[in-house]
């Protein structure tokens, strides 16, 4: 990293180096690291800096691929809310260590209202008289003329061009205007008002004396529901998603003889690179659990031996350029070989895990699948004399859970754990309909210091985790060209390896 960078994110060194009344504010030195290099900048520096660049600007752009959709959702946001004023903030960026940064991505409302990615963005939506007008606010281009673009942290120079706000107007299909004034405006605005919380304190802040949290978390409610179905654009977007995760699996087959000679940190950096490469992150931390570490349901320290034999749990999810997320889980035989009481676990929640894809349909209830799952493991668990019976005994007292822990899946789409802003009613005991997208992840998990169970259980977790997309005559498995028997689990394998 360059050693000279100077002034942080949210300083101007406008009236540094060109103050609009220099007779009535004093010119203060130009802030910079207390260890940095340079002390200042010359005047003749200063002046050299302002001219003698080229003009960047683009002209004719097209809107973004999913600027009609994004309209649709700001027209049913407006539609629910009239008269009031409605702010979406994208937040800021958070500092990691001293002035390094952590990658920021933008508050998924925000995202899914505008496209738009960059920190500082804010969409605001003032009320007419038949509905609402949108407009995005930004930073602008940085400017040359005061030397912000080279003297700022986040300045140009340093971190990349930004697009100017005509530029931005024509992308995104919103009018756009300097976040920089937002502020200001919004503490001088009447009416009601709404905003998103927890993204912009300083947005919050300029709020403070117009909104309440109850109607605030309304808004918030609201967002998270309407992403419950998906239009086709997600839906494309969830399918990238996850053939980039089916191909990022395959990377790391290929190379488990790396990770046996080094740890799980080879197979969470093989997955990594093919995120990065095709897509704009992981969509969570990725879950690379060789051995016992399957039984832990959120390993992600991912730093332990990867051993022939064992088995290795492989959570894992490409998040594409516009933030959606796949979440596919295999758990594979690391020689490539499941053995006899490994297989027998493995097919048993493969058992599950068909049963309760089966009960994803429009019209059934959303936690059909999970008991339909539920059950199948819990007759397994009755049938290896693990609990006593009968089944039914068993799922009413929750029995199976000491080796099941979880629920058997979860709404997908921006967020890995999509829509959890939405009321219970909406979600957990609603309706599945066409366009709602989840995932289907039973799991049997036998910790290595469970006496309850048979020394040769010990150790062994398996998850099988699908994204499914709900259909008009039943769903579509997203993420089907991953292998899930376990006899077709080795071929593939195999394969691979060959």
């Amino acid at each position: 990293m360059v050693g000279s960078r100077v002034v942080s994110r949210r300083q101007t060194v406008a009236d540094e180096l060109n103050p609009e009344t220099p007779d009535e504010t004093p010119e203060e030195p130009i802030k910079q690291r207390k260890n940095g290099l340079y002390p200042g900048v010359s005047d003749e520096l200063a002046e050299s800096m302002k001219s003698g660049w080229a003009d960047t600007e683009l002209h004719g752009l097209e809107p973004i691929a999913q600027a009609e959709h994004t309209a649709a959702r700001r027209a049913a946001l407006s539609a629910r809310f009239p008269g009031e004023r409605l702010v979406i903030p994208a937040g800021n960026l958070k500092t990691r260590s001293n002035d390094t940064d952590y990658p920021f991505r933008a508050s998924v409302e925000y995202a899914y209202l505008t496209g738009n990615l960059t920190e500082d963005g804010v969409l605001v939506l003032e009320p007419t008289t038949d509905g609402h007008k949108p407009t995005i606010y930004l930073l602008p281009r940085s400017d040359r003329e005061n030397g912000e673009f080279w003297l700022n942290g986040q300045g140009e120079l340093w971190v990349g061009r930004r697009h100017s706000l005509t530029e931005a107007g024509q992308l995104y299909g919103i009018p756009a205007s300097d976040v920089r004034e937002l502020a200001e405006t919004l503490r001088a605005a009447t009416g009601p008002v709404r905003v998103v919380r927890g993204y912009d304190a300083g947005i919050e802040a300029a709020l403070t004396d117009k909104v309440t949290a109850e109607r605030d978390e309304e808004l918030r409610v609201f967002l998270s529901e309407a992403r419950l179905v998906k239009d086709a654009f997600e839906a494309g977007e969830l399918q990238k998603a996850v053939d980039s995760t089916v191909r990022g699996f395959e990377d790391v087959v290929k190379v488990l003889d790396k990770a046996e000679a080094t740890s799980e940190r080879y197979i969470e950096g093989t997955f990594f690179l093919r995120a990065r490469v095709e897509g704009n992150d992981i969509g969570y931390g990725s879950i690379c659990a060789a051995g016992p570490h399957a039984c832990t349901l959120h390993w992600v320290r991912n730093d332990g031996p990867v051993r022939s034999g064992d088995l290795l749990l492989l959570d894992a999810g490409v998040e594409t350029h516009t933030l959606y997320t796949a979440d596919v889980t295999r758990t594979l035989p690391i020689n490539g070989t499941y053995t006899e009481i490994q297989k027998q676990i493995y097919d048993a929640v493969y058992e599950a895990q068909e049963a309760g894809i089966a009960a994803v349909q429009p019209g059934a209830k959303y936690r059909d699948f999970h008991d339909a799952a539920q059950r199948v493991l819990a007759e397994k668990i009755v049938e290896w004399g693990l609990v006593e019976g009968p089944v039914e005994r068993v799922l009413e007292l929750g029995l199976q859970r000491r080796w099941t822990l979880h629920g058997t899946g979860h709404m997908l789409g921006m967020d890995v754990h999509d829509c959890a802003a939405a009321r219970t009613e909406t979600y957990v005991q609603g309706t599945l309909e066409p366009g709602m997208c989840l995932t289907v992840e039973p799991g049997l998990y036998f910790q290595a210091d469970d006496l309850t169970v048979p020394e040769e259980y010990r150790g062994i977790g398996v998850r099988i985790e699908d994204d499914i997309l709900v259909t008009e005559d039943g769903n579509r498995n997203l993420s089907a060209a991953l292998p899930r028997r376990s006899d077709e689990v080795e071929a593939w394998m195999a394969a691979l390896r060959s």
